[in-house]
């Protein structure tokens, strides 16, 4: 699927343009969804950009695929799903003051 997924979106073939303009509004708005459902309950915060968020989250994505295909499939790319929501949702920052404030 990954590998599919990162054919058909990068894609220069004009005949398939529209299919991929389909596929990546789909994904964009199961994106949605998703953020939108953990707006509701509370795990997501709702002072967001909702376009930038989408566009973060695929851009990560296609990024971890992308570097899954160039290494040849030398790690299990399913592995990398957990660790890849918790950095979403946690973000890089950490709870600790900087030492020098």
């Amino acid at each position: 699927m990954a590998v599919l997924y990162q054919a058909e979106t990068h894609q220069s073939n004009r005949l398939a343009e529209d299919q991929i303009k389909e596929m990546s509004k789909m994904y964009l708005d199961i994106i949605s969804e998703i953020v939108e459902q953990g707006q509701q309950e509370g795990s997501v915060r709702k002072d967001i950009y909702m376009s930038l968020v989408k566009r973060f989250i695929i851009g990560s994505v296609d990024e971890v695929i992308n570097t899954w295909l160039h290494s040849d499939g030398k790690y299990d790319l399913v592995s990398m799903a957990d660790p890849l929501v918790e950095l979403f949702i946690r973000g890089i920052g950490s709870n600790e003051k900087s030492v020098n404030s």
